[in-house]
């Protein structure tokens, strides 16, 4: 991250706060800048790049043209000596990759002479990318028919030009979903199968590809070996850990961190900024940061007993990212703003959030002495752990933050200890009334057979051929009579 933002940020009576003229686009095209694209917004910045990369490659061209005869020691022979040099490194490389594909290549063939070469070379997609792929299919079915033919054959097609291009920088790769989005947001506009389509349709279904897209491509897109993401990652991470002891004194944020009902609502608004690593879709990773930053306006509301505004957030932000020490937090902003959705980090709720998270990484990175209105040998002393600085964890007796989560997990643990020995109680109560109410239906049965006493009769067994048999004495049927005849 740059520190194209630290000049706005200030100490003032309500903490460390930004301009909002700063948040917007230095073009002045009413969009939010970012400053990681040096305070342009994501078009302008496009722009921007795309104009450096023609001037150097024209200035490379230049660097390259043929040199007079003789003039060995000149800039123009040098630049040719480079030039040749890559290509020879360029060579090397393909060569090597060329190996492994061979090898990749072998290993396949093995694979095939296997019965269970099938299963191999398939390879089983995650639950995210099943979950996401049903999900698109449910909406493409309730699209007109040419409409979802057509999406389904650009998007598909697509999916698989990336995948040929996994060798591509991550630059290319990131300004070519980002030119997929806008042909196929102009496509919505301009085809005949998208005839009739209202805004929000459109925009339904634009997010729909995003996301399909994005999580599709997970694999090849975030954090790419290409890249230096993991490196600054690290950086981050290490920036971030050896800042533990700033305090929202020092932040002059209004954050009343000893409050065990507002410390649930930090522990929420931590959890809300870690999930943003569990997530796919750069609009999923931008909807963790939107609930982050509602908590966090839940917590000043909380603290001070009246809504915040804007000038007190971005303290609050900051402490919580320091808390939070969210995991790849830079391959995950820049996952978002290489393959996101541009329009919804230009504009909107979820911009402005994303623009605050971006210069509060950035104040993080920059942070010094002078930022929180230390001596330098105060904020020596705090960086190597000689000191604590005052009303920090571990400070006039307060207990550090492991303890704290340790003291909140025997409370908790006490608790549940509790409601067990209730539960037991009434578990030996509802035995005991079972136990009595077996006894009293025994002794009532008892009462009623005492009562009413029954006599059990022996079987007697007729014997028909006996003269004195019963048969013998019944009387003889009945004969019709001649007038009834």
């Amino acid at each position: 991250m740059s520190a194209a933002y630290n000049e706005y940020l200030v100490p003032g009576k309500r903490g460390f706060h930004i301009d909002e003229s700063a948040l917007m686009c230095k073009n002045g095209c009413d969009f939010y800048g970012n400053p990681v694209w040096q305070g342009y917004c994501s078009k302008c910045w496009r722009d921007h790049s795309q104009k450096a990369k023609q001037a150097q490659q024209l200035q490379h061209h230049h660097q390259v043209s043929p040199v007079q005869p003789g003039v060995s020691g000149s800039p123009h022979a040098f630049a040719k000596f480079e030039e040749k040099k890559r290509q020879q490194v360029d060579k090397r490389s393909k060569s090597m990759r060329s190996i492994f594909k061979k090898a990749q290549g072998s290993i396949k063939a093995d694979q095939a002479s296997h019965p269970t070469a099938h299963w191999n070379q398939q390879k089983q997609p995650s639950f995210e990318s099943q979950q996401v792929k049903r999900d698109f299919d449910d909406f493409l079915k309730s699209l007109r028919k040419p409409a979802a033919a057509d999406v389904f054959k650009q998007i598909h097609a697509f999916v698989e030009k990336v995948q040929q291009s996994e060798d591509m920088p991550i630059e290319d790769l990131s300004e070519m979903v980002q030119d997929f989005y806008q042909s196929m947001a102009e496509r919505l506009q301009t085809h005949t199968a998208f005839k009739g389509f209202s805004e929000e349709q459109a925009e339904q279904l634009l997010g729909f590809i995003e996301k399909y897209l994005t999580t599709r491509l997970y694999k090849l897109l975030f954090c790419p070996l290409t890249t230096d993401d993991e490196e600054k990652d690290l950086r981050v991470q290490n920036r971030i850990r050896s800042l533990n002891w700033i305090t929202t004194t020092q932040l002059d944020a209004e954050v009343d961190d000893r409050d065990p009902v507002i410390r649930e609502k930090i522990d929420q608004a931590i959890t809300d900024i870690i999930k943003m690593d569990s997530k796919r879709a750069p609009q999923d990773k931008l909807a963790c940061t939107v609930r982050c930053s509602k908590q966090i306006f839940e917590i000043l509301k909380a603290s001070r007993g009246q809504p915040a505004s804007a000038d007190e957030f971005l303290p609050a932000l900051i402490y919580i990212v320091l808390k939070a020490n969210p995991p790849l937090l830079h391959s995950n902003m820049s996952y978002v703003m290489r393959f996101g959705d541009p329009s919804k980090l230009m504009k909107g709720e979820a911009g402005y959030y994303f623009t605050n998270l971006c210069c509060a990484v950035s104040f993080i990175e920059n942070i010094n002495a002078e930022s929180l209105s230390l001596t330098q040998e105060e904020f020596g002393r705090y960086m190597s752990g000689e000191a604590v600085p005052p009303g920090g964890y571990g400070s006039n007796g307060s207990t550090c933050e492991g303890l704290r989560l340790m003291y909140q997990n025997l409370n908790a643990l006490a608790e549940l200890c509790k409601r067990q020995e209730t539960l037991m109680e009434n578990t030996l109560t509802l035995q005991q009334e079972m136990r009595g109410f077996k006894e009293a239906m025994l002794q009532e049965i008892d009462g009623v057979i005492a009562r009413t006493p029954c006599t059990i009769r022996e079987r007697v067994k007729a014997n028909i051929d006996e003269e004195d048999s019963e048969v013998d004495n019944l009387p003889p049927p009945l004969l019709p009579t001649p007038a009834s005849v």
